[in-house]
């Protein structure tokens, strides 16, 4: 698996990472000896990048069944939203601190690697309070870095800054904005580490059906771009151009990709390795020039 730098961080992590809303979304087949399998082949398999988020409810738990393997990979989680078994407010100073703690026994950890605002707006980045409750954090030693994961305006914002070490943004075949808005190219211009989610956007590309809401406006996209005709050296394997499509960003240092379930983790690995990536420039070309032609004021999915 290829490493690379995460911006100015210096944290080597692999180009596939994981993401852990995928374990949130099938919490009902979660045992810790079946999520502990797949996280094990996720580490023997050369993936090193953990994503996780302390609303993900049993997410974090589950990431701390491989504790005893922390020196082998870059674990980073998200705060600010409450859990579904906290009260409170989110964003507040209380609810991120109390967050990070909660994190920090939940995965058997004495530090995260990255501690990132999970998704908030403007109106929250411009009060302040959360972003220091973030770097105090960072002071006491339970974080290594700090970084911001959203889309739009509010990650234009947190770029603009200055003050995050790295970015988490959406970036795929059919959410292109943070590409056509110059908001990868300004955080790349500052160092900041770039990690894409939502790569295969719920695997729309080439496919007729989706399960979750979100991606209900990311399959209508596809639809519009795939009318306009074939794709120009596309390969066959769908989520391979979607892999190749984000990977061929340069900005980006590594995408995050969620299962639970080992075979596919391997199947993802395979992809990546076997030289079948990078995809043809002028695939990539194309589906930028078609993505642009067709956007009227498409939002980024928050």
């Amino acid at each position: 698996m290829e490493m690379v730098d995460l911006g100015r961080t210096g944290l080597r992590v692999s180009r596939l990472g994981h993401g852990g809303a995928e374990f949130h979304r099938h919490e009902h087949l979660n045992t810790p000896e079946f999520v502990g399998a797949v996280l094990d082949t996720l580490l023997d398999e050369g993936i090193n990048f953990l994503d996780t988020a302390a609303c993900y409810n049993r997410n974090e738990t589950m990431i701390g069944t491989v504790s005893h393997r922390r020196d082998e990979f870059v674990l980073a989680t998200k705060c600010g939203h409450l859990d579904d078994f906290t009260d409170g407010e989110n964003w507040t100073p209380e609810t991120i601190a109390a967050s990070v703690d909660r994190s920090l026994r939940r995965m058997r950890t004495d530090h995260v690697d990255l501690l990132q605002l999970h998704s908030c707006d403007v109106d929250v980045l411009e009060r302040g309070d959360a972003i220091e409750a973030l770097q105090r954090a960072r002071e006491q030693g339970k974080t290594r870095f700090i970084g911001y994961s959203g889309d739009n305006e509010n990650a234009a914002w947190a770029v603009e800054s200055g003050v995050f070490d790295t970015l988490q943004i959406s970036y795929g075949i059919t959410d292109q904005q943070a590409r056509s808005k110059g908001i990868l190219a300004a955080a790349e211009a500052r160092g900041m580490g770039i990690i894409a989610k939502r790569p295969v956007s719920n695997n729309v590309w080439r496919r007729e059906e989706t399960t979750l809401a979100y991606a209900s406006e990311y399959a209508r996209r596809a639809r519009l771009m795939e009318a306009m005709g074939g794709v120009p050296g596309e390969p066959d394997d769908p989520f391979l151009t979607a892999y190749g499509f984000v990977l061929a960003q340069p900005e980006i240092d590594t995408i995050i990709v969620g299962t639970h379930n080992a075979d596919h983790v391997r199947d993802n690995v395979r992809a990546f390795t076997d030289g079948r990536l990078p995809i043809p420039e002028e695939t990539v070309r194309e589906l930028q020039r078609r993505f642009d032609h067709l956007d009227d004021g498409w939002p980024g999915q928050n």
